[in-house]
């Protein structure tokens, strides 16, 4: 069984569990990002944000189309089923 690596340095282990994405935060320990950092940032996240949806849509028409062949499937093996007659 394989033993948990923890990081030589106390503060990249505490970085790691309270900002598990890496994402700059400002405090006392790391100087304040400046405009055009969090103007890119922004940009970045939006661009991530875009993909997404985008990925979000590609899985809903996904489901949609796999719902239709499941209709389409039962009718056929409906169809094709011997109607039961009844004198």
């Amino acid at each position: 069984m394989s033993t948990p690596q923890l990081p030589k340095d106390f503060m990249e282990f505490m970085q790691k569990m309270w900002n598990p994405m890496s994402f700059p935060v400002p405090g006392m320990f790391m100087p304040t990002a400046s405009v055009e950092d969090i103007d890119k940032k922004i940009a970045e996240l939006k661009g991530v944000e875009n993909w997404l949806t985008m990925n979000i849509g590609f899985i809903q028409m996904t489901v949609k189309t796999l719902e239709m062949q499941k209709a389409a499937l039962e009718s056929f093996a409906a169809a094709a089923a011997p109607q039961d007659k009844k004198p």
